[in-house]
């Protein structure tokens, strides 16, 4: 069995060159995509946005020198000229400040909107979505589409235009700066320099790591309180409120823990940042100071001086200013990444060995047939763990229906999962008709989120049924009364709770009823159905040109189809004539 690639863990996203290739990587689609245009406009008027919101952060940087010497001299005309100017800059700086994060968070939208798009439609194609279960190391795909994605989106465009506004700075105030003293300057790059590294090496990869745990333990937490609220029924007739509130507390612990570590790693950084900062605060002026005494430089030099200082220190030290944000950062970037990887489909042997040299996944061969038939099918598990099916060769020729029997777990469920396209481990031939020709009716029913008509409609969401043949179609199932009881077809309920499961397996017998599929094939579809109810609809799809595949133990079934196939333990299995088929015990 070939050995799965390592998947990256936390350690993996530290802040160094290869992160930047790999947000680039994920970045570039939407860039080069049919937005491009409309995209890079917005990212230019951001640009020029902000060279504008440095210019005037200079002038006011100038005017805040120009007062302060001003009230030094006693000047009383240049003082208000120069506030008059400060306000003339306010009128036009503010609204520049203003466009400036509107246009950011309509792009930042935009970019969203685009690459959510692009997930969900990788996410939701061949039924990725249902495969991913069987890859534990890929948790939450909810919280990375809903939650990551806004979080690379905005904070990418947060970062490209933090560290363009850094340079800008740079190149802005280092002329203010070195015009008034050049040691200061260079005094400024070593300091900066030397603060950074330090700041990276003792906290950059830590905090990176218990970034990327947080948004998992997050999720995890998030999602045991969905499942406790979409299952609490079955919770409450369990008595199961204990258990379920020591799982989730021990769920929250984990959280919680990791939390306080992020917390306490925090605080050493804080000590850094925050003494850092206020130090920042008196070095130009004590680097100055003696040039003011001496008579060398006005008051308000120091003013200046001290802007020019902050800014450029804040451009040379944005890595550390920002840690903590680009931590977070990195965590979502990892999430995305793995999650995009795992949305690529795995090669099967007929393409050749994977991608690590070794043979990949052995799985069977599909085509497309009018009739449903095996030809030297085996099926195994996913992870090629377990042989469920060995060597079978059945044909399914339309209109004569298969009931398929067994004791428990020889792979009844998984041989429909097969023919749906969920499974696709094994060796030989499937043939299988086009899927838009068959429906499948699961044990436990899907209940979407909508209307009557919707749930009688699904999942061929476009069909135009009247509400006369909606009413028969009820009618047919003995669920006549349900338009009355749901205020007509065009009112939204959450029908996992207003129905019970036997009415939700005969709501799926109206959709069979309204698709008329080639095949339908049925698992375990009336279990919560009695008799007579189960008889009535069989009879109503026997009569229809709907071929009838099912999985049961009930022996009342045997009559509605042709043919018995009989699985057994380690693979092997039997085919019987429905009319010759032995003894009631054999299908239990």
């Amino acid at each position: 069995m070939p050995k799965k690639p390592s998947t990256p863990t936390a350690s993996t996203y530290k802040l160094n060159l290869r992160f930047l290739w790999r947000t680039i990587r994920l970045a570039r689609p939407y860039w080069v995509s049919n937005e491009k245009r409309k995209a890079g406009f917005l990212l230019a008027l951001l640009i020029i946005l902000l060279l504008g919101y440095t210019w005037f952060a200079v002038l006011f940087n100038q005017q805040s020198g120009e007062f302060t010497s001003a009230l030094a001299a006693r000047d009383g005309g240049r003082f208000w000229h120069s506030i008059g100017l400060y306000f003339l800059l306010l009128v036009i700086g503010v609204p520049t400040d203003a466009y400036y994060y509107y246009v950011l968070d309509i792009l930042a939208l935009n970019w969203r909107r685009w690459l959510t798009d692009r997930f969900l439609g990788r996410y939701l194609r061949d039924q990725r979505y249902y495969h991913l279960l069987s890859r534990p190391e890929i948790d939450n795909p909810d919280q990375r589409i809903a939650d990551d994605i806004y979080s690379f989106t905005r904070q990418s465009l947060s970062f490209v235009l933090t560290f363009a506004n850094a340079f800008f700075q740079l190149i802005a105030f280092g002329g203010v700066l070195w015009s008034i003293s050049h040691q200061l300057v260079i005094f400024l790059f070593v300091y900066a320099a030397a603060v950074t590294v330090t700041t990276f090496r003792i906290f950059g990869e830590k905090m990176v790591s218990l970034h990327f745990i947080q948004r998992g333990r997050e999720a995890d937490f998030r999602f045991g309180l969905v499942r406790l609220r979409e299952n609490a029924e079955a919770i409450a007739l369990y008595r199961g409120e204990g258990q379920e509130n020591q799982r989730l507390r021990t769920v929250f612990g984990r959280l919680f823990d990791n939390a306080l570590r992020i917390i306490r790693w925090s605080l050493g950084l804080n000590f850094f940042y925050y003494g850092n900062s206020y130090l920042t605060i008196v070095l130009p002026t004590l680097l100055i100071a003696p040039r003011v005494l001496s008579g060398q430089l006005e008051v308000g030099r120091i003013v200046q001086a001290a802007g020019a200082f902050s800014a450029i220190l804040g451009s040379l030290s944005i890595l550390v200013d920002n840690l903590e944000d680009m931590s977070r950062f990195a965590a979502s970037v990892g999430r995305l990444e793995t999650f995009g990887h795992s949305l690529t489909p795995e090669p099967s042997s007929r393409n050749g060995p994977a991608s690590n040299g070794k043979p990949a996944r052995r799985k069977f061969e599909v085509r497309e047939s009018q009739e449903l038939a095996f030809e030297n099918f085996t099926l195994r598990t996913p992870n090629d763990a377990h042989t469920l099916v060995c060597d079978l060769s059945v044909e399914v020729p339309a209109g004569k229906g298969l009931m398929i029997v067994g004791p428990s777990g020889v792979g009844k469920s998984s041989l429909l999962r097969a023919i749906a396209g969920l499974w696709d481990s094994g060796e030989g031939v499937l043939a299988r008709p086009n899927p838009d020709d068959m429906l499948f009716l699961p044990q436990h029913p899907y209940m979407v989120l909508g209307s009557l008509r919707v749930q009688l409609n699904y999942p061929n969401l476009n069909r135009a049924a009247s509400d006369e043949e909606l009413q028969t179609v009820l009618e047919a199932v003995n669920l006549g009364g349900l338009p009355e009881r749901c205020r007509g077809f065009d009112v939204d309920y959450d029908f996992e709770k207003i129905l019970s499961a036997g009415e939700r397996q005969r709501l799926a017998f109206a959709r069979v009823f309204l698709n008329r599929p080639r095949y339908v094939l049925l698992d375990e579809a009336t279990s919560a159905l009695d008799g007579d109810n189960e008889s009535a609809l069989y009879s109503k799809l026997k009569s229809t040109s709907s071929t009838i595949i099912s999985v049961s133990h009930r022996p009342a079934l045997v009559k509605y189809h042709a043919q018995i196939l009989e699985l057994k333990e380690d693979g092997a299995w039997k085919l019987h004539p429905a009319a010759k088929f032995p003894t009631i015990e054999r299908v239990a």
